[in-house]
């Protein structure tokens, strides 16, 4: 690991040390970055001494000093390099630039952006334009539509997290307008509110026999995710797979990555416009769709990558408090990891995910299999990743798994226990050693 245009290694936290000055570069970026504190410059890991109380002492300081709130946008995590332990502190790209110090204000001495491996001060001009295009119908400036709510559910999920709900929550979880109103995110968040999240589910493979239409809101959206995410579990029904060694149960889709997807879709969901994302569940396929194109200036590449740029940073800040966000920008690598871009599709107003069931490869198998049908012939079933693993090898016998992991952007062991599931299923063999030998598909 070296230091980048999106990685940046401090030896150690002192009160010299200017970690604003950096993370401020990083918010003000395009893409957000990483900041080590317990590497040095030349990417040795030395490790944290204090690691507890410098990880509360960087929360702190860019929580007072950095302005306008920073709150979630960053995360700081503790991570174990080469053996010791660091400090992680992920920083995503804001949408209130230019981001500033707060002793210096939003002036060429309080403004920074990343340039190369540095932070360099921003011009009185580069100052100018990122404040003429600065986000401003954001959930937080948008006025709630009712000023009567109450907040018990998220008092729940707060203390049942053991964080403190005092009598400045309002002002602390940024619920209020400049003005003191209650904003958008407190309606979201509230007991009760017009908002309401559909779970549909048909018959066929279109939108014209349904079955059921269930609606889980006009209540706390963390309550109403619970239930999506509950509903969804109870959908995932087991099929069953005959082979000639055993009998395996595979889920319609993978439960971690499509958990995931559902606190993206519903996090980042573009609320602006009173749309709430959908779920529909098909005879073959599973469909989450969220309101809202991707933010200004993202690439699909970048959101493919990982790169986070929270559109609604004030309930990633909560959904991440009450630990329904395990980590900052950890979303988008672990949905990426089973299902590939081609299940993406961007619209001018919606992106939607497209998760086909890992399905039968045989047609048409009856529970009367006959005695020339073996087991291993009447049910297989693979996810997209897998059938796509078999394409390529048919196309390239000598690929090798590292290869393989490198054109379907995932982790080597990833692609290792999908191929080895793949000899167990009779699909492919290797004749050879890793190196000079090759692949035989048998499917």
């Amino acid at each position: 690991m070296t230091e980048s245009n999106r990685i940046e290694f401090k030896r150690e936290l002192t009160d010299e040390l200017d970690i604003e000055k950096e993370v401020v570069a990083f918010l003000n970026y395009r893409e957000g970055g990483i900041l080590y504190v317990g590497i040095d410059d030349g990417g040795k890991a030395v490790g944290v001494s204090d690691i507890d109380g410098d990880m509360l002492k960087i929360k702190d300081r860019i929580r007072k000093n950095v302005m306008p709130s920073p709150m979630g946008l960053f995360d700081v995590t503790a991570e174990t390099v080469d053996g010791v332990k660091v400090i992680k502190v992920f920083v995503a790209s804001g949408s209130e630039k230019p981001y500033y110090k707060a002793k210096y204000g939003m002036s060429t001495r309080g403004c920074f952006i990343r340039v190369g491996t540095a932070a360099e001060p921003m011009t009185t001009t580069m100052i100018e334009d990122l404040f003429a295009h600065r986000v401003r119908n954001s959930l937080g400036r948008i006025k709630s539509p009712r000023q009567d709510l109450t907040f018990s559910q998220l008092r729940i999920y707060y203390e049942e997290k053991k964080h403190p709900f005092n009598e400045n929550y309002l002002r602390n979880l940024e619920l209020l307008t400049e003005d003191g109103a209650l904003n958008y995110v407190a309606y979201l968040l509230a007991d009760e509110n017009g908002n309401s999240i559909k779970v549909a589910k048909y018959a066929g493979t279109n939108r014209v026999d349904l079955i059921s239409n269930n609606e889980y809101g006009y209540c706390s959206l963390l309550t109403a995710t619970r239930r999506v995410l509950e509903k969804l579990k109870v959908e995932n029904a087991i099929s069953t797979e005959l082979t000639y060694m055993s009998r395996i149960d595979t889920p319609l889709w993978d439960e971690r990555a499509i958990h995931e997807a559902v606190i993206n879709f519903i996090v980042h969901n573009d609320y602006s416009r009173e749309v709430p994302p959908k779920f529909e569940i098909f005879s073959d396929r599973l469909e989450i769709t969220s309101y809202g194109r991707l933010p200004e200036n993202m690439s699909e590449d970048e959101f493919f990558s990982g790169v986070s740029i929270p559109r609604n940073k004030e309930l990633m800040r909560i959904f991440r408090d009450v630990e329904m966000v395990e980590a900052l920008g950890s979303g988008m690598p672990r949905i990426m990891q089973v299902y590939g871009r081609e299940c993406f599709t961007f619209m001018e107003h919606f992106i939607r995910l497209t998760v086909p069931f890992y399905k039968n490869v045989t047609d048409n198998v009856t529970d009367n299999v006959t005695d020339n049908v073996t087991d291993k012939e009447a049910v297989i079933n693979l996810n997209p990743r897998q059938n796509k693993i078999l394409e390529i090898m048919k196309s390239d016998i000598r690929i090798s798994t590292s290869e393989l992991a490198e054109r379907l952007s995932v982790a080597q062991r990833t692609i290792k226990r999908d191929v080895e599931l793949l000899k167990q299923k009779g699909l492919v063999t290797r004749v050879g050693n890793e190196r000079t030998g090759y692949w035989v598909v048998l499917k």
